[in-house]
């Protein structure tokens, strides 16, 4: 069984980094406009058994069960990697196989993206034939990691924040498990200091962020 797990923080502490330029009302509806664009995007993709959202926040755990997605409640903020450990736990005793996380805050992200990491993660399984391999998608300083699925789901443990990339990787070396980092463009926009809202007005897609981000009053970047 192959599912798309989307990891997003409680709405009220979500995008701390953006407070030198958003209220914290607007960094609330900017999170969740990011979070729609993720979930939209992750509905659509093709060949997956399920999509699911963990949080502990009431609103997007609507918004996911709305979507038709698997909401699985932490209950309180837990941290990303304690909150993705605790779904994948929940999904691996349905019946998961190879999870593809991704982060809230990637609005860019399309369908075809997360296809694309699917595809190279089943390349990988077929070319090593153990069962057992990691496809990483980084964001675009090379230092986070913005998607990565795992066969099994929990394979390796999910190491985000800092310098996440090379943390995974170190856990794929440790465990012997074969891996792959795939370059995408889309996904790699994670949109966290204020120069990323820049780079999303001019080359992002995502529709709710993009319509968020014009109501607000920015500066000109």
């Amino acid at each position: 069984m192959r599912v798309v797990l989307i990891a997003a923080k409680e709405l009220a502490v979500a995008k701390t980094r953006l407070r030198v330029a958003l209220a914290a009302s607007d960094r609330i509806e900017l999170a969740r406009a990011m979070f729609c664009d993720v979930l939209q995007a992750s509905t659509e993709v093709r060949g997956v058994d399920h999509v699911a959202v963990v949080s502990s926040d009431r609103d997007l755990l609507r918004r996911a069960q709305a979507a038709g997605a698997i909401a699985i409640d932490e209950e309180f903020p837990r941290g990303l990697n304690a909150a993705v450990r605790l779904a994948t736990g929940a999904l691996i005793a349905e019946g998961a196989s190879s999870v593809c996380t991704l982060l809230s805050d990637i609005p860019c992200v399309m369908a075809a993206d997360i296809e694309q990491l699917f595809a190279v993660h089943e390349r990988l399984l077929g070319s090593v034939g153990a069962g057992r391999a990691v496809a990483l998608a980084p964001s675009h300083d090379l230092t986070g990691t913005n998607m990565i699925v795992r066969a099994p789901a929990d394979v390796v443990p999910i190491r985000f924040g800092s310098q996440s990339l090379a943390r995974h990787l170190e856990e794929c070396r440790a465990a012997g498990v074969r891996c792959e980092i795939v370059q995408m463009a889309r996904p790699a926009l994670d949109l966290d200091l204020v120069e990323d809202l820049g780079k999303f007005v001019r080359f992002g897609n995502g529709a709710h962020t993009r319509n968020q981000l014009a109501r607000l009053a920015l500066p000109q970047f």
